[in-house]
C-alpha cells in the first residue's frame, strides 16, 4: 500500500496512469546542474508548458506540492475520500466577501485544479481581449484573439473536447474532437426554460471522452467528476499533457513544495528552493516558470523577497499580488414534479451564453454565462444547510425532494480591483512559510451582474414550471489575477509572453496572468496560453535571446 505521504516519481519512474500498478520512464535532473526550466505547479499553466517545452527539446523539471495520483485505483465515489484532492492548508480570508477556499477552486495534486475541475471547455469571447477598446470596461489584454483562437483549437485537440455540431455564439470554430454528450434530464429543464424565454442554448464543451481515446475509456455517466474521475474519461492535465511531458524528456517531483526563488547579483533567477521527504532542497535552473496560480503564485513570489527585491520578485509595478479575481457562481434552485436525477451525467450537460454575448439589455459591465447542475449529495445537503439554513427535520424534507432538485449556475465575470489581493500574513504554514491572507471584496458592477442573473434564471425555472424555488446568492468559483500581463511595465508584472518584466528569466504562466476573467471557466484559456508561452519561448532561444544564468 502506497504512503501518500511518499513521493511517486523517483527512481527514473512515474506512475503510469493508464494501467494499475505500472510505471512509465521518467528522465531525472540532477540538482547542482541547471535545467533549462523549473516549473514551479502541474496544472493546467504549468503541466501544459511542461510539456510544450519538453517537446520543444529543453530540459524541464516541474514540481508540485501534491501527490501523484493514480486516477483508476487512488479515487473513490466518496465524497469525503476524494477531499485529498484540494489545496486546504490554512490561508486567512477578509474582506466584505470573504472567499471559500478548498474544493471549489484549489487543487493539490499532480495535475492542478484540473484533477477535479467541472471540465467545461469555453474559449473567450474574442471582444474580452479587448473589454476597454471594444467594451469600454476594465483593460485590454495584450492578446489578439485571433491569435489565441489557433491555441484554442491545438488545446481541444489535445484534450479530445466533446462539443456540439455549431457554436451558436462568436466566431466560427472547427468542429469539436469528440461528438457531444447525451443530455440528461437536468440538461433538458434549461434548454426547456432557454426556449421558453428565447435565447440559444447548446451541449456545453466539456473535456471528457464522448468515445474511446488510447487506453481511456468514455463516460460512464457517473457524475463523479468533480471529486475526481476514476474512469480517466476526464482530460485533466494529469492523463494528458504530463504523460506527453514524460515522453519528451520532462522530470515530475511529486509532493515537493517550493518555497522561494533564489536569485544572483545580477537580478536573474537561478533556481527554486523546495522541501521533499522532510528537507530543504536547491534546483539550479537557468528560467523559473512560476505556475502556482492566482494564491500560491504571488505568495511565492513575495515569499522569495531579498535585500535587491524588497517588495517581492517581479513587483516594480507593486501589482504582485493585486487584481484578484474570482468568478460569480450563483444559482437558482427548485423543485420538477418530474424526477431529475441530476447527479447523472457530468454536472453540467447544457448551456446558455447568451449574456455573455448580448450587450443589450444590461445594466453591467461584462457577462456571465450559466449551466445545467449535478450536485452530490454532500454537497447537497451542506449547501440546503449552510446557504438555505435547513436543519433537522426541514433539512430532511429538502433531501427527500433530491431526485427533484433542479438548479440554474452561472459563472459570471468580476471587475479587477487593486483592493481585491493577496499578501503575506505574520503566520507560517508546516513549511515556515508565510501563509496568504486573501482580501476580497464584489464591487457594484458585480452585484448588479449578479442580480440580473438570478432574476433571469429565475424567470428560466419558473418557464418550466419548476416550484420551491430559491436563490443561492454568495457562491465564487475560479481564481485569477494578481500578476497580470501587458504591454506597460508599470501596470503590468508580465508581458504577453508571460516573461516578468523585472526579471527577463522568470516567467509566469497560469490564471494569475489574466487582465480581466471573463464570463467562462478559465481552463481552456490558460493551456492555450501555455501552448503560446512555450512556442514564444522556443521562437526566442531559436533567436538566441532566452537570458542564461
Amino acid at each position: 500500500m502506497w504512503d501518500e505521504s511518499s513521493p511517486r516519481a523517483v527512481n527514473g519512474r512515474a506512475p503510469d496512469v493508464f494501467r494499475p500498478g505500472a510505471w512509465v520512464p521518467m528522465r531525472e535532473y540532477p540538482e547542482d546542474k541547471a535545467v533549462d526550466f523549473a516549473i514551479v505547479g502541474t496544472g493546467a499553466g504549468g503541466g501544459t508548458l511542461a510539456c510544450k517545452l519538453a517537446e520543444h527539446g529543453f530540459s524541464v523539471v516541474a514540481f508540485d506540492a501534491g501527490p501523484y495520483w493514480r486516477p483508476l485505483e487512488d479515487f473513490a465515489s466518496d465524497e469525503t475520500h476524494q477531499s485529498k484532492l484540494y489545496w486546504t492548508d490554512k490561508r486567512i480570508v477578509d474582506g466584505d466577501n470573504p472567499l471559500q477556499l478548498g474544493a471549489n477552486n484549489s487543487g493539490k495534486s499532480v495535475g492542478g485544479s484540473t484533477v477535479h475541475f467541472a471540465m467545461v471547455s469555453l474559449r473567450f469571447r474574442p471582444e474580452w481581449f479587448k473589454s476597454r477598446s471594444k467594451l469600454g470596461y476594465a483593460v485590454d489584454w495584450p492578446l489578439d484573439w485571433r491569435e489565441m483562437w489557433r491555441y484554442y483549437s491545438e488545446v481541444e485537440q489535445a484534450l479530445k473536447v466533446s462539443g456540439p455540431l455549431r457554436y451558436p455564439w462568436g466566431p466560427a470554430r472547427p468542429r469539436y474532437p469528440y461528438r457531444p454528450h447525451e443530455l440528461n434530464a437536468a440538461a433538458l429543464v434549461l434548454a426547456e426554460g432557454a426556449e421558453a424565454l428565447g435565447i440559444d442554448w447548446t451541449p456545453t464543451p466539456l473535456a471528457t471522452l464522448s468515445a474511446p481515446r488510447g487506453l481511456a475509456h468514455p463516460c460512464v455517466y457517473r457524475g463523479m467528476c468533480v471529486i475526481g474521475c476514476s474512469t480517466n474519461a476526464k482530460q485533466s492535465v494529469l492523463v494528458t499533457w504530463l504523460p506527453r511531458a514524460l515522453e519528451a524528456g520532462a522530470e515530475i517531483r511529486d509532493l515537493a513544495m517550493v518555497g522561494s526563488i533564489e536569485h544572483d547579483t545580477a537580478g536573474l533567477a537561478t533556481g527554486v528552493h523546495y522541501q521533499r521527504e522532510g528537507r530543504w532542497h536547491f534546483q539550479r535552473a537557468r528560467n523559473v516558470v512560476v505556475a502556482g496560480y492566482a494564491i500560491e503564485t504571488p505568495r511565492l513570489l513575495l515569499n522569495s523577497a531579498s535585500a535587491r527585491f524588497p517588495d517581492g520578485l517581479a513587483n516594480s509595478s507593486g501589482l504582485v499580488g493585486k487584481n484578484l479575481m474570482v468568478q460569480s457562481n450563483q444559482a437558482v434552485w427548485g423543485v420538477m414534479d418530474r424526477e431529475i436525477r441530476s447527479y447523472k451525467g457530468p454536472p453540467s450537460l447544457a448551456i446558455t451564453e447568451h449574456w455573455n454575448y448580448a450587450d443589450d439589455g444590461k445594466d453591467f459591465h461584462g457577462g456571465y454565462c450559466y449551466m445545467s447542475q449535478g450536485p452530490l449529495p454532500i454537497v447537497w445537503g451542506t449547501t440546503q444547510a449552510s446557504k438555505r439554513g435547513l436543519w433537522g427535520q426541514d433539512l430532511l424534507n429538502a433531501m427527500e425532494n433530491y431526485n427533484h432538485q433542479v438548479g440554474l449556475k452561472i459563472v459570471g465575470e468580476t471587475l479587477p480591483q487593486e483592493r481585491n489581493c493577496v499578501t503575506l500574513s505574520d503566520e507560517r504554514d508546516q513549511y515556515g512559510l508565510h501563509i496568504p491572507r486573501v482580501t476580497y471584496a464584489f464591487c457594484d458592477n458585480d452585484k448588479r451582474l449578479i442580480a440580473h442573473s438570478l432574476r433571469f434564471m429565475r424567470q428560466a425555472l419558473e418557464a418550466v414550471d419548476a416550484h420551491d424555488i430559491w436563490d443561492e446568492d454568495d457562491d465564487t468559483c475560479h481564481l485569477n489575477g494578481t500578476a497580470r500581463m501587458g504591454d506597460d511595465p508599470s501596470s503590468s508584472v508580465v508581458n504577453a509572453d508571460c516573461r516578468c518584466w523585472d526579471i527577463p528569466n522568470l516567467w509566469i504562466c497560469d490564471g494569475s496572468v489574466f487582465p480581466t476573467v471573463g464570463g467562462v471557466n478559465p481552463s481552456l484559456t490558460i493551456q492555450a496560453i501555455a501552448c503560446r508561452t512555450a512556442d514564444r519561448i522556443k521562437a526566442m532561444a531559436r533567436r538566441g535571446e532566452l537570458s542564461r544564468s
